[in-house]
């Protein structure tokens, strides 16, 4: 019943992720351009902490300082067509719908791991001092983005370690060989290539992993999927220093305040969640970090501001746009 529940609001917010980008691709574009302009212009009117905030997450996106040329395979909006990663095309779409169609940006989908020769618009980019290529923007959000309500009180939880997931990377794999059978795990494979190995388990749904205490958050090729929706909940979020980021910039997550920092091979574990069994009130400061953290992201015109911000640099700084002072002046 559980599992044909969460199933069931899923496909709802898959629905409504839909349904939105069709209502967004009925408006004119005219009337985006114009609502683009007064949103700039809103910025101004806010007070200065929020436009600190705002102008941080926007060059922490978009790190370009110096202006470049674009190559000639750069694509404009008016010739960009849809591609495989459908959800991808759509997100993008509805942020460069607001600028003038000859607009050119170049594009890479899916899991990015590298830093693009040139500047590119990208889902994901590998946390270091050198990705200003990468330009971070809200892509995917119908995968990323999901989250329940989470209906159970830390102290209701059952003092566990839960995680689900495939286990393509042999990072994952060691982890799962390490931990298939520990006692203070629910931990495994759900692969069906796991079928016959011990460490092999049943699918388990979002409203059944919030049943613990503990959720840990293993990066798969790029970022881990669950960050996102751990970080909402009552649970706390074990995990190792983030190697990649996206939008939700997880390379501003603190350790030990944000989440719990695991070392890189796990081997503290227990020793953490012994500690935090047995520390409550620890435990559920660091949970609230996180949600007031998780909460920036779900404010609409907020996200909206910042994408047409992250782009408003990135036309600017290829040569494309006029400077737009409060972004210049930075």
């Amino acid at each position: 019943m559980l599992a044909a529940s969460a199933k069931a609001h899923k496909n709802l917010h898959k629905l409504g992720f839909y349904a939105q980008h069709a209502v967004h691709r009925l408006l004119p574009s005219a009337l985006l351009h114009r609502q683009r302009i007064n949103l700039l212009r809103s910025f101004k009117a806010l007070p200065e902490d929020e436009q600190r905030q705002i102008l941080f997450r926007v060059n922490y996106c978009n790190q370009l300082e110096e202006d470049v040329e674009l190559p000639e395979q750069a694509v404009s909006l008016a010739n960009f067509k849809r591609e495989k990663s459908g959800t991808y095309y759509l997100d993008l779409l509805s942020v460069l719908r607001y600028f003038p169609p000859d607009q050119r940006f170049c594009h890479r989908f899916g899991d990015v791991t590298t830093v693009p020769d040139v500047p590119t618009l990208v889902k994901s980019r590998p946390i270091n001092d050198y990705n200003q290529n990468s330009i971070l923007l809200k892509l995917n959000r119908v995968r990323h983005y999901y989250t329940v309500k989470d209906s159970h009180r830390y102290d209701d939880k059952l003092d566990l370690v839960v995680w689900r997931g495939f286990c393509h990377q042999e990072h994952r794999r060691q982890f799962i060989r390490d931990f298939y059978d520990h006692p203070l795990c629910n931990v495994g494979d759900t692969h069906k290539n796991a079928h016959g190995q011990p460490w092999h388990r049943h699918f388990m749904s979002v409203p059944e992993q919030l049943k613990y205490k503990f959720v840990l958050s293993i990066e798969g090729k790029d970022v881990a999927t669950n960050l996102k929706w751990i970080m909402a909940s009552n649970s706390l979020c074990f995990m190792r220093r983030p190697r990649f980021e996206t939008w939700f910039m997880e390379g501003t997550l603190l350790p030990d305040y944000h989440y719990v920092q695991l070392k890189d091979d796990y081997s503290d574990l227990e020793e953490k969640v012994i500690f935090y069994r047995d520390n409550p009130a620890e435990a559920k400061k660091i949970i609230a970090n996180a949600n007031r953290y998780f909460a920036q992201f779900m404010h609409t015109d907020r996200e909206r501001l910042i994408g047409l911000l992250v782009m408003q640099k990135y036309f600017e700084r290829t040569y494309q746009l006029l400077p737009w002072y409060p972004l210049s002046s930075k």
